[in-house]
């Protein structure tokens, strides 16, 4: 058994590859249980955020896992292999670990500290829990995330002035008109991004918040708490006529603004329109920047705002990554008193020198084969062992959390002639080996 973790995040992909791989909330649990369908996936948890979308699981084997974990998201995203695989990054066992504790902390986000990721996290594993996706494993280590990284931002207090997205999309907005008392701002969507920029808008003596959104009744209990004018989403152009700036953030999955929507509002004004995209998949068409008059910017220019705020807090990130490290510790620790890790790499060896006994075997008697059919049938009879082994290993990982765990292991230990030490098992299988070839 091995932990995983693949994905693509804003240091590795622009937004343009980021948004190809973003899974809706709708189909967040079929993703969870199409990914556990593929060989080698044992435990998956998929997040997905504005920022990324990773997946941390329990594979029986590296290789193989890091295989099936590319194809699920490019045959998901029906992007081809080769283009995914560019643009994604891999971890392995306590990378992996230290990884996950990394992004719930905050400190793989775009805004170093940012508390958000935190909630992002624990909803990913419910969901993953809900999909029935998770086990002994992921549970423990996903559960330790979360309460180390609540104990880190209480104590190292790393979210504090932490920038956030929606205020460096005001500070952009700051940064372009000086003053704000005269601007009217519209807003685009009512999430929790869309209160965030209302909470900065409101210190910044805008002349007029306009919020509009698809759900009006969610509009309204958002405005009501900043005095904002809720307009109606279907007189959007007539709002984006009169605003001077622009706040999109829905979970819209195609364009709410394209540019055949805006040009003919361009001829109307006489003042340049700032619009910010902060959506992801983005709600705004990047054509609209072409037009004159009109200045778009999304995530990845918010990142120059961000990283101006960031520096201050770099002692902290080292303090919480030694922290990490020694969590990371701990997890192993545990995992290695589950006793069943040996067992299960003993399983996977036995069988797999078995394959290789018979392969050489096979090659003896049949020495007319062919090197392309010779791994055609390693191939296919390496499959076979992966999956009849698939459902026993996800058995006795589940039997550790039982009252009679002891006599369930060894129990399975019985039926698959396991000792617990593979090391000697590996020593014996190649002496068979020798013995066949000879």
């Amino acid at each position: 058994m091995y932990i995983l973790s693949v994905g693509l995040n804003h240091k590795t992909a622009p937004i343009e590859v980021r948004e190809k791989f973003s899974f809706s909330e709708t189909e967040e649990e079929k993703a969870h249980q199409t990914l556990q369908q593929e060989k080698s996936i044992l435990e998956n948890v998929i997040l997905s955020t504005c920022n990324r979308t990773e997946i941390t699981a329990v594979v029986d084997q590296i290789h193989t896992g890091k295989y099936y974990l590319k194809r699920f998201l490019a045959d998901w995203f029906n992007i081809g292999l080769e283009e995914a695989s560019s643009y994604l990054f891999f971890h392995e066992e306590e990378a992996a670990v230290k990884h996950l504790y990394e992004v719930a902390c905050g400190l793989d986000s775009l805004v170093l500290g940012e508390t958000q990721i935190l909630g992002q996290v624990k909803h990913a594993f419910a969901v993953a829990q809900e999909a029935g996706t998770t086990g002994t494993i992921l549970n423990q280590l996903f559960r330790e995330a979360v309460h180390f990284a609540k104990n880190m931002h209480h104590q190292t207090k790393i979210n504090e002035n932490a920038v956030s997205v929606s205020y460096a999309a005001v500070e952009i907005a700051k940064n372009i008109y000086t003053e704000l008392n005269d601007k009217t701002v519209l807003l685009i969507g009512a999430g929790k991004m869309s209160e965030l920029a209302m909470q900065n808008l409101a210190g910044s003596g805008v002349r007029e918040l306009v919020l509009i959104n698809r759900t009006t009744e969610k509009a309204e209990l958002l405005a009501n708490q900043f005095t904002a004018r809720v307009g109606r989403f279907e007189d959007m152009h007539m709002e984006l006529l009169h605003a001077d700036i622009v706040l999109v953030s829905t979970s819209a999955e195609n364009y709410l603004l394209c540019e055949a929507d805006i040009e003919p509002i361009c001829s109307k004004r006489n003042s340049p329109l700032l619009i910010i995209d902060i959506a992801l998949p983005r709600n705004v068409d990047p054509k609209i920047n072409q037009l004159q008059g009109v200045y778009l910017y999304d995530l990845d220019d918010l990142e120059g705002v961000i990283s101006a705020n960031t520096e201050e807090r770099r002692q902290i990130v080292e303090e919480t990554k030694r922290a990490i490290a020694a969590e990371a510790d701990l997890f192993f620790e545990w995992e290695r008193q589950l006793g069943v890790v040996p067992l299960i790499r003993e399983l996977r060896e036995q069988a797999l020198t078995i394959q290789e006994t018979t392969m050489q075997s096979l090659e003896n008697k049949l020495p007319g084969l062919t090197e392309r059919e010779y791994t055609m049938i390693g191939k296919h009879m390496k499959s076979i062992i992966n999956q009849m082994l698939k459902q026993p290993i996800l058995e006795v990982k589940e039997m550790t959390g039982k009252p009679n765990s002891h006599d369930q292991i060894e129990t399975f230990k019985a039926i698959f002639d396991l000792s617990g030490n593979h090391q000697l098992k590996q020593q014996e299988h190649k002496k068979e080996l020798n013995e066949v070839k000879k």
